[in-house]
């Protein structure tokens, strides 16, 4: 996940947060107070700072250095290892929950689940959520969706709500439960451009496509009147450790 290093503070200005329900729909499905959080690829803290409401010890975990300092610099309570999930060492004894904000595609698929799984005390919640950044107006969408084909084709986009696909299929988990929450987000063309400028997508295509890219969607932003609304799906899964006797 290095290259999203490369836009740490923007990232960190430009993606927008998580809606504060989260961490009591958390709480709630836990039963209690967890003893220790872990968050997993925490990013600049997007995530984190929902997990903090939940009032736990709380340790990040976060692969890109830029990324980990400007974590440290904003949450100085929280510990923070610049490690990836696959070579991180989960405490004795586990995580009573272990968090992923919008990470979770950048997890070994072979043995994300596995390594969840095991990464839980026994009675420990995992939960997992992202965006899905769709948007209010039919028509944007329409437009921005077949801007965004003509320059690259080969863009695909992940179902909805498929990391809970993925849960399940892994069959690790009990009591697997998905919660959606909406909240519209209206942009001007300079923040819109920006958000694009954080997306994964975006930075692994060449510096001429990335600019093209960005003229064509300012172009239709401007014949937009300037802003876009989205209409961000925020999907929650929750799920148990499953081997509970």
């Amino acid at each position: 996940m290095d290259l999203f290093g490369t836009v740490a503070d923007l990232y960190d200005t430009a993606r927008p947060g998580y809606p504060p329900e989260i961490a009591d729909a958390i709480l709630n499905y836990h039963g209690r107070t967890p003893a220790s959080v872990v968050e997993i690829g925490a990013g600049t803290g997007k995530g984190t700072a929902v997990l903090s409401r939940i009032g736990a010890p709380l340790t990040c975990v976060e692969p890109d250095a830029k990324m980990a300092a400007v974590l440290a610099a904003r949450f100085p309570e929280v510990v923070v290892h610049n490690d990836t999930f696959e070579q991180w060492s989960p405490p004795p004894g586990g995580a009573d929950v272990l968090a992923c904000a919008m990470a979770w595609h950048w997890l070994d698929p072979g043995t994300r689940n596995a390594r969840a799984h095991d990464a839980l005390s026994p009675a420990g919640t995992l939960a997992v959520f992202g965006h899905r950044y769709e948007y209010a107006d039919p028509v944007q969408a329409t437009a921005i969706q077949a801007a965004l084909r003509a320059l690259d084709p080969d863009v695909r986009e992940r179902p909805a709500d498929w990391f809970h696909d993925d849960i399940v299929a892994a069959g690790r988990f009990t009591g697997v439960r998905k919660e959606v929450f909406r909240k519209p987000l209206r942009l001007d063309k300079s923040a819109y451009l920006a958000l694009v400028q954080t997306f994964g997508p975006f930075l692994q295509r060449s510096p001429r496509m990335r600019e093209t890219g960005l003229n064509t969607l300012g172009a239709l932003l401007d014949d937009f009147g300037g802003t876009v609304v989205l209409n961000p799906r925020t999907t929650l899964v929750l799920a148990r450790r499953g081997d509970l006797q």
